[in-house]
């Protein structure tokens, strides 16, 4: 779990409720270097809102780590799968839970409009 403090970026623990004071890309970039094939990223600040993924901070964490990354927090609708995969085409996979949890957004929907929308990007299987 990832939050914006003080401009900056810290690791939180306990679903979000105890800040490390760890600076988060740093401690990404040591776990990759450390042996981590593949990171989960979930942004404090958009999970559970629905308004996006957190564009800027995955980013951030594609161009410091080389490994597959998860994006995890903010999904809502299915433009919101669709931008983050034109937005940070290094992105390895969306992760969302609530929307499918509760029927928002039907997986083969989603399935279908990426391959629509981002087939002509990405070769989608």
């Amino acid at each position: 779990d990832i939050k914006r403090v003080d401009g900056g970026f810290r690791v939180f623990a306990k679903g979000g409720r105890e800040d490390t004071g760890i600076e988060a890309l740093s401690w990404l970039k040591n776990g990759v270097e450390s042996g981590a094939g593949e990171l989960v990223v979930n942004s404090i600040d958009t999970d559970g809102v629905k308004n996006g993924f957190d564009i800027e901070l995955l980013q951030m964490v594609c161009d410091v780590c080389k490994v597959p990354v998860i994006a995890s927090g903010g999904a809502g609708s299915v433009q919101h799968f669709i931008d983050l995969f034109k937005q940070v085409p290094e992105i390895d996979a969306g992760l969302a839970a609530s929307v499918f949890h509760f029927g928002e957004i039907k997986i083969s929907d989603l399935k279908k409009e990426l391959k629509e929308k981002l087939s002509k990007i990405f070769v989608l299987n």
